[in-house]
C-alpha cells in the first residue's frame, strides 16, 4: 500500500485534531449509527489512555470509538476517495455513516477504506473509527485476560511495556485517480563508485514510464515498462551517516496523457552478511545505538514530529548510528527521517511475548508449552505471517532498513519453536531477498540450546548479566558474558549484535558503591559490556536498552515504568548517556566500523 502523497494527480487531507471519543460501548451496541453518547474530546494522533484524567479510560479493555464529521473537498470530483488509517491499536474498523467500509487486525501498520461511493465531493460524512485493544494468545503481540474479584477485566500484554491503544498515527482523506499506480518497489542490484544498478517493479492499472531523479530535480535516466533494471552512473551511495537519496518518478499513461504520478524516494546501497561480518556497501558496519520505544508523557505511543526531531538530535548527540524498532513497526515518518539522516534501522514486527517463562523482564517457571495447540498455535502463526507481510510491504523501499527482525524474545528453546519459525523465516526471505533476517533471543536460549538460530542470518542477543543475573556483581557478570559470547562465536560463526543490555537506573541516585539503580552502576555496567565486546571479533553491534525510560503496566516490579533508559522519559541524560557519547565518538569513519579488536 503506497503512502499517501500530493502530486500532479494525488491529494490528501490530514484529519489530525480533536475527535469525539467514547471508551465503549461494545461493538454489539452499534454506536457508529448515531453521534456518540457521553463523548469527550480526544486528540489524534495519540494514545487515549493518558489524555484524560480517568483511570477507567486508562485501563479500558475492549472497543473504544472515535467520531467526527468530515467534509470531502469539492475539487475531488471524479477521484477515488479513501480514508487511510496509519495505525489503530490493535484492531480497527472504519464506518462511514452506518456502513462498515474497512477492518484491520494489527496495531502498527496502515489500512485504508475506499469510500468513493459514499463520499460526495463538497458534502460531509460522519466518520467513526472503532479501535479494540484486546490481545489474546492468537494475536500479535499476544496477551492474556485476567478477571478480578469484582468481575473487572484487565488485558495484560505478554510484554514489558504499557499496552497503549487508540489512533496513534495520522488519519487521512486521500484522493487518487480511479485508475492508478498501486505499488512501487525499488532495490539496489549493485553499487560501485562508477556505476550502480537498481531494479524496479510497478503495479498499476495501465502502462508506466519511470525516471530516476537526482536531489536537484534533474532526470538522470528514464525507462519504459512496469519492471526493469536501470544503470546509474557515478552514483551517490546511501551510507551510515550519509543519507543520500534519489527519487523514482512513476507515471501511468493513457495514450500520450499522464493519468497518475507517484514519487518514490530510495537510496542506493547494498547489505550483505559475510561470515561474521555485516557489510553495508561492501564495508564492515558496526551498530552503535539503542532499542527504542514510541513512548512519551501524555502522548503514550502517539506520533509527534517534535519528539521525532528531538530524538534524532539526541541520537546524533550520542554519536549513535542505529536503532531497532523495538518491538513493533514504528511510524513511517520515523523511517523517512532515518533515510534522510543516514541512521541504520533494524525493523521489527510486533511479535513480542511469544514466551511463557518471562514477564516484565523477570524469568519465571512456565507451566505449559509456549508453542502448542492451546497457546501460540497455527492461528497465532497466521497472524504473525500477516504482520511480516505488512511490515515488508510498507518498509521495503527504505534504505535505512538493513535487517528484518521477525520476533523479540520468543521461547526459542522449545523444539516446537522450529516448526513455528521455519516458515516465517522463509516467508521473510521470499518477500525480500535483498536483506538479511534475524530474531532477537533472550537469555535462556544459549548457543547450545537455541532451537531456531540457524534459520537466521545474524545472531541478535538480549543479555542482562549484572542485572537479572549477578546483580551488583560486575566481575562475575563480565566472566559469564564473555564466556557465552565466545560460545556463540565458536558455535555459529555469524555476526553477533547485542540488541539489549543495560540496567534500571533512577535518575539522580548516586553511590560510591556498586549499587543497583544508581547512575554510576548503569555506567559501570555498560563499560564492562563494552570491554567484552571489544575482545570478541564476531560482535558487530551494541544497542543499549533503552534509549529513554518508558511506561509499563502497573505492578511491583517496575516503579512508574522501565528505567533502563540512558535518557529519562522527558529526554534528560543520565550519566550513561555521556559515557556512550564518549565511546561512540571514537568510531572510525561514517561506516561505523569499529576500532580493531583486542587480541
Amino acid at each position: 500500500m503506497l503512502k499517501p502523497q500530493e502530486s500532479e494527480t494525488r491529494d490528501q487531507r490530514l484529519l489530525d485534531g480533536i475527535w469525539s471519543f467514547s471508551a465503549g460501548p461494545d461493538i454489539d451496541a452499534r454506536p457508529w449509527t448515531a453521534p456518540l453518547e457521553n463523548a469527550r474530546d480526544i486528540a489524534v494522533p495519540g494514545s487515549y489512555n493518558d489524555q484524560l484524567a480517568d483511570d477507567a479510560v486508562r485501563m479500558h479493555v475492549g472497543w473504544a470509538w472515535y467520531q467526527r464529521e468530515v467534509r470531502i473537498p469539492a475539487s475531488w470530483h471524479g477521484q477515488r476517495i479513501a480514508v487511510r488509517v496509519d495505525a489503530a491499536a490493535h484492531e480497527g474498523r472504519v464506518f462511514v455513516g452506518d456502513e462498515l467500509v474497512a477492518q484491520h487486525v494489527g496495531g502498527f501498520t496502515p489500512f485504508e477504506a475506499d469510500i468513493t461511493d459514499l463520499a460526495q465531493p463538497g458534502q460531509s460524512v460522519r466518520l467513526t473509527i472503532g479501535v479494540n485493544n484486546l490481545l489474546t494468545n492468537e494475536t500479535i503481540p499476544p496477551g492474556r485476560i485476567e478477571t478480578d474479584a469484582l468481575g473487572g477485566v484487565r488485558n495484560l500484554g505478554r510484554f514489558d511495556f504499557f499496552n497503549y491503544a487508540g489512533l496513534h498515527r495520522h488519519v487521512r482523506l486521500v484522493a487518487t485517480p480511479r485508475q492508478r499506480i498501486t505499488d512501487v518497489t525499488v532495490a539496489t542490484t549493485s553499487a560501485r563508485a562508477d556505476e550502480a544498478t537498481i531494479s524496479y517493479r510497478v503495479e498499476a492499472d495501465g502502462p508506466v514510464r519511470v525516471a530516476v531523479v537526482d536531489a536537484d530535480g534533474t532526470d538522470l535516466v528514464t525507462a519504459e515498462g512496469a519492471a526493469g533494471n536501470i544503470a546509474i552512473p557515478s552514483p551517490r551511495l546511501w551510507a551510515p551517516g550519509a543519507g543520500e537519496l534519489y527519487e523514482l518518478r512513476v507515471e501511468m499513461l493513457e495514450g500520450d496523457s499522464i493519468v497518475d504520478v507517484f514519487r518514490q524516494s530510495f537510496g542506493i546501497r547494498t547489505v550483505e552478511v559475510r561470515g561474521a561480518e555485516f557489510l553495508i556497501n561492501g564495508e564492515p558496519f558496526y551498530f552503535r545505538g539503542f532499542g527504542k520505544h514510541e513512548d512519551s508523557n501524555v502522548r503514550g505511543r502517539g506520533h509527534d514530529d517534535v519528539l521525532l526531531v528531538h530524538d534524532f538530535a539526541l541520537l546524533r548527540w550520542t554519536n549513535a548510528n542505529s536503532f531497532r524498532t523495538s518491538h513493533y513497526p514504528y511510524a513511517e515518518e520515523v523511517l523517512e527521517h532515518a533515510d534522510r539522516a543516514g541512521i541504520v534501522v533494524i525493523d521489527e514486527t510486533a511479535a513480542v511475548g511469544l514466551n511463557l517463562a518471562i514477564g516484565g523482564g523477570v524469568h519465571g517457571l512456565a507451566t505449559e508449552a509456549a508453542f502448542s495447540d492451546t497457546m501460540f498455535n497455527d492461528r497465532t502463526q497466521a497472524a504473525h505471517a500477516q504482520g511480516i507481510r505488512e511490515l515488508i510491504a510498507r518498509d521495503k523501499n527504505h534504505p535505512s532498513v538493513v535487517l528484518w527482525s521477525i520476533a523479540n524474545e520468543p521461547e526459542a528453546v522449545e523444539p516446537a519453536a522450529r516448526d513455528y519459525f521455519a516458515p516465517l523465516a522463509s516467508l521473510a526471505r521470499d518477500l525480500d531477498p535483498t536483506r538479511p533476517v534475524c530474531y532477537v533471543g533472550e537469555g535462556r536460549a544459549r548457543f547450545d540450546t537455541d532451537a531456531i538460530v540457524d534459520l537466521f542470518d545474524v545472531v541478535c542477543l538480549n543479555r542482562y548479566y549484572g542485572w537479572y543475573v549477578d546483580n551488583a556483581n560486575v566481575a562475575s557478570a563480565e566472566a559469564r558474558l564473555e564466556s557465552e559470547l565466545r560460545g556463540w562465536a565458536d558455535a555459529h560463526g555469524k555476526p553477533i549484535i547485542i540488541t539489549e543490555y543495560g540496567a534500571d537506573t533512577l535518575a539522580g541516585l548516586h553511590s560510591v558503591f556498586e549499587q543497583s539503580w544508581s547512575e554510576e552502576y548503569q555506567a559501570t555496567l555498560l563499560d564492562m559490556y563494552h570491554r567484552v565486546f571489544d575482545r570478541i571479533d564476531a560482535v558487530v553491534g551494541e544497542q543499549v536498552w533503552n534509549f529513554a525510560d518508558f511506561q509499563t503496566s502497573p505492578g511491583i516490579v517496575r516503579v512508574d515504568g522501565n528505567k533502563k533508559g540512558v535518557f529519562t522519559r522527558d529526554r534528560r541524560p543520565k550519566q550513561a548517556a555521556h559515557l556512550l557519547r564518549a565511546r561512540w565518538s571514537t568510531a572510525q569513519g561514517p561506516s561505523g566500523a569499529p576500532q580493531p579488536k583486542e587480541s
